[in-house]
């Protein structure tokens, strides 16, 4: 049987949590596409899930490279989306973690802290140029465009600034562990 929930996550932590706790109520995911999940029946807890953000799309012969690197650890590629991949392994193989060392947790999470503060800026460029432009013809900008465009900034903003202070804490965990 297919399940298929839609579902909005702004935490990859949070998310590949959630993929868990559905693999281990026999939901495997099977499909991703915007906030649509789709699932198929498993038995409980067949499933460990990882979700990682390429540098490049999916598609990308670099990304290729790495997604078959990872399948040769005896993972299986489900999904992506964009620059979104998640993976899925047997729990039966044991604990499976796409970073074993403290270096390559500092970079994916740098990845992600660019991708949120990168989206915060675009954002806020928006909204600026929608006011100054406003200011600038004599017209009224309207607040049903630019507020939400704001909020959204604030909102990336606020998952970039929570990334960066996760990322000074494994920066220096890593100077601890020199």
């Amino acid at each position: 049987m297919i399940k298929i929930v839609r579902k909005v996550f702004w935490n990859y932590e949070k998310e590949e949590a959630w993929l868990n706790e559905m693999a281990s109520k026999g939901f495997a995911l099977c499909g991703y596409s915007w906030c649509k999940y789709t699932f198929e029946n498993t038995a409980n807890g067949e499933y460990i899930y990882r979700i990682e953000l390429l540098d490049q799309t999916a598609d990308s012969e670099k990304s290729k490279e790495y997604i078959e690197f990872i399948e040769s650890t005896g993972a299986e590629f489900v999904a992506s989306y964009m620059r979104l991949v998640y993976f899925r392994r047997k729990a039966t193989d044991g604990p499976f973690n796409l970073y074993t060392d403290i270096d390559s947790r500092i970079k994916h999470t740098a990845r992600i802290c660019v991708f949120w503060l990168l989206l915060a800026s675009m954002e806020f460029s928006v909204v600026t140029v929608n006011i100054v432009m406003g200011f600038l013809n004599n017209i009224t900008v309207p607040l049903i465009l630019v507020i939400p465009l704001a909020l959204f900034g604030l909102l990336f903003l606020s998952l970039g600034l929570r990334l960066s202070g996760k990322l000074r804490a494994l920066k220096k965990e890593r100077r601890i562990r020199e």
